[in-house]
């Protein structure tokens, strides 16, 4: 075993420790929750790895980094997740390899993805993202809708061709009522994805929580947990 697959290994654990220990404390089944990995500024090499050591699904946030890597390593049994900011004009190729766009966050968004993945043939899993520090109508500062426009962006999505709505994402906001309550940041997001599952009984996924407060985000409900830096280590500083 090379010395950064050794590295991955031994982080895959730690975070797998963290992850059962939260589970256990919350009263859940390990296997409710599904780890992605987030690799963005990680090249291809290090997907490959993580794919020899299990892991199955990955988070990319920039169409510029994650398109080339996904074609490298499209022979992998990979789940492609995209979870950053999207603009429309990065639709058409985000269509082309992701399975799940976690960052839905307006009407304009949902036309372009649909546009797209009918165009490549393809059904394409959705995320309403929700900004809990978002005022009404707008959007939130790390992106995603405020919480009452989730129901139209869901039915939008719903009723769009190549799209299938599977549930909501958060990141943790860092302004607003919810800023440095992680906790019950995400319990707000739980009793958001019950009213959601009303409408839309299928849209049982919960994307929340990173490295910093995976156990917040596992002790709510939270279904997916999205992690990076615990897994990859320290980022490298870009330009």
């Amino acid at each position: 075993m090379t010395d950064r697959k050794s590295e991955l290994a031994a982080n895959l654990a730690r975070v797998e420790e963290r992850i059962a220990s939260a589970c256990e404390a919350a009263g859940r089944k390990r296997e409710e929750v599904t780890l992605i990995v987030v690799t963005k500024t990680y090249p291809a090499t290090d997907v490959r790895l993580l794919a020899d050591l299990g892991v199955r699904h990955v988070a990319e946030n920039r169409d510029q980094d994650a398109a080339p890597k996904a074609a490298a390593c499209a022979d992998l049994s990979l789940n492609w997740h995209f979870v950053g900011q999207l603009q429309t004009n990065k639709v058409r190729s985000v269509a082309g390899y992701a399975h799940v766009v976690q960052s839905v966050d307006r009407p304009k968004l949902v036309t372009a993805l649909s546009a797209a993945a009918v165009d490549r043939g393809r059904e394409i899993g959705c995320l309403v993202q929700i900004a809990l520090d978002a005022e009404s109508g707008e959007r939130g500062t790390r992106g995603g809708a405020a919480p009452e426009q989730m129901a139209e962006l869901a039915d939008l999505v719903a009723a769009a061709p190549g799209l299938r709505i599977d549930g909501l994402m958060t990141v943790a906001p860092l302004a607003g009522r919810y800023a440095g309550r992680e906790q019950a940041a995400f319990e707000r997001m739980m009793e958001l994805s019950s009213g959601l599952r009303a409408a839309h009984p299928a849209a049982t996924m919960v994307s929340a929580g990173m490295s910093a407060d995976l156990e917040q985000a596992v002790l709510a409900g939270a279904t997916h947990v999205r992690v990076g830096t615990a897994v990859l280590g320290a980022r490298p500083r870009l330009g």
